[in-house]
């Protein structure tokens, strides 16, 4: 019998969807789950007659591996990624492949990279986007790990990944041990990101305008022509022209509480670990925090008043500027995105290939654009961007887009609509673009009541001083100083 091509240990929905997009790309695939009903189910029903095979015990699917065997993982992020780990590598020789393809944090990637190298054998950690028809049909793959690992994988994952309408597969190797995870990381960042500024620029659009959900639908149809076409807004579109049976609009029956299962915190978290200011992802996921307390938000209501404005302006021209503020908050999103990442290939020393992240974000994954493409380009022009921001196209499409941002800010302050991302997005990039923000200020008071000290714009960088600012608080600084 012929040994299969790779093993994928977790049937959920993930899982099998991954297995059979690989077997109708001529794979042959081994397949076990702990709940082993469920591989007699699948082998049964989706399976069947297909180049797949079923196996009841870790060491039956290993022994229907080639060698160098592949054991692919799709289980539940944390505790079971390690427990099945630690079953797979008896099973294996020097030299066989772990892959992760879960939602794992990538400390834990690390970490496991050096175990399982350790072990003589290699590890991979992949990001893997597009849900359950990316898994099935082609999604946006984000591998790292063992540098030796991608050429026995990557004919599989290139196989099986999203390709660009030039047909270049949205999958390449990321980097050294949490590289991939950790860019998946932040490509769910980015998500948070985007999806609370849409849904900021809805409740504008329902709550300031006035519009029904077949007006916003037919605007978020219109949008999807231009420059903000992507999957985001092709599925807002959707949501807001659904009616189920009787006609009802799904859309006003769902409860306005957001849920997440935490790999935006952990962008957030890791921002604030290496000093970047990824101003708009932290407010998503506060905005998500924020609807969370619903009970609150209700008895509130009842109590706090706000503005009792009303929209007195053009529609259609507001509806431009909304447009237009939604694009120049989308390019911050993706500025302060590419910051952490630049961030972090210092700190975990990683060298990453920022054009060829965009290009694996161009198809298969939720935050896929045509925006990416031009993304691409910026890092094919200048591989050492310091920021998307510097880049002609996007400089030149923030001053375009900057007066229409600046009426939407300024319009939902006046009525009183919460608009934290697309707002927080301005204050980013008028701080970026400041030459002199008053942390002078600051630091005078860090060293006030810390003898924190503080750098002189008269004296060179790296030389600090300190005041004794109240004539009773001697010469001594403190030791430390951190920018």
């Amino acid at each position: 019998m012929a040994k299969a091509d790779i093993g994928l240990v977790g049937l959920a929905v993930m899982g099998e969807n991954l297995i059979l997009n690989m077997e109708s790309k001529g794979f042959t695939i081994a397949c076990y789950n702990r709940t082993v009903s469920k591989v007699d189910n699948f082998i049964e029903g989706r399976a069947k007659g297909k180049n797949i095979i079923g196996c009841r015990s870790i060491e039956e699917l290993t022994e229907n591996l080639a060698k160098p065997r592949k054991v692919m993982l799709m289980v539940k992020a944390g505790a079971a990624v390690d427990s099945f780990i630690d079953q797979v590598l008896p099973h294996l020789e020097d030299g066989d492949i772990i892959i992760d393809g879960g939602n794992s944090h990538f400390p834990d990637t690390i970490r496991r990279t050096e175990y399982v190298e350790s072990k003589g054998k290699l590890y991979i950690g992949t990001g893997v986007s597009g849900g359950e028809e990316g898994a099935l049909l082609g999604p946006s793959i984000m591998p790292g790990g063992s540098p030796p690992a991608w050429e026995h994988v990557k004919p599989i994952l290139q196989a099986i990944c999203a390709k660009t309408d030039d047909g270049e597969p949205c999958c390449e190797w990321v980097g050294e041990n949490g590289a991939g995870h950790f860019v998946k990381m932040v490509h769910n960042g980015i998500e948070y990101g985007d999806m609370q500024m849409i849904c900021e620029t809805y409740q504008m659009m329902r709550e300031g305008l006035g519009m029904t959900n077949r007006q916003m639908h037919d605007c978020f149809a219109q949008w999807y022509q231009g420059e903000l076409n992507s999957y985001l807004i092709e599925i807002t579109r959707d949501i807001l022209g659904y009616k189920d049976e009787d006609g009802t609009e799904v859309i006003d029956l769902i409860l306005d509480t957001a849920g997440q299962k935490g790999t935006g915190k952990w962008t957030a978290i890791e921002a604030l670990n290496l000093g970047q200011p990824l101003t708009l992802i932290g407010e998503a996921v506060f905005a998500r925090c924020l609807s969370a307390l619903k009970d609150e938000r209700v008895k509130a209501a009842k109590s706090l008043k706000g503005p009792r404005a009303k929209f007195r302006g053009d529609k259609e021209k507001f509806l431009n500027d909304l447009r237009q503020a939604l694009y120049a908050s989308k390019i911050i999103s993706y500025a302060q995105g590419y910051q952490l990442m630049r961030a972090a290939a210092v700190e975990y020393n990683w060298n990453l290939n920022y054009g060829g992240i965009a290009l694996m974000w161009r198809g298969g994954c939720i935050i896929r654009s045509v925006f990416l493409g031009k993304i691409k380009e910026a890092f094919d022009k200048k591989p050492k961007l310091e920021n998307l921001l510097l880049d002609p196209f996007f400089k030149k499409a923030v001053r375009k887009a900057q007066v229409s941002w600046r009426r939407v800010v300024t319009t939902a302050v006046k009525l009183g609509i919460p608009m934290p991302a697309i707002s927080s997005a301005l204050a980013f990039y008028d701080g970026y673009r400041c030459e002199r923000l008053p942390a002078n200020l600051l630091q005078a008071q860090r060293d006030y009541f810390g003898a924190h000290t503080y750098e002189r714009v008269d004296k060179p960088r790296g030389e600090f001083f300190h005041t004794n600012w109240t004539g009773r608080g001697g010469t001594t600084a403190a030791s430390t100083y951190t920018v």
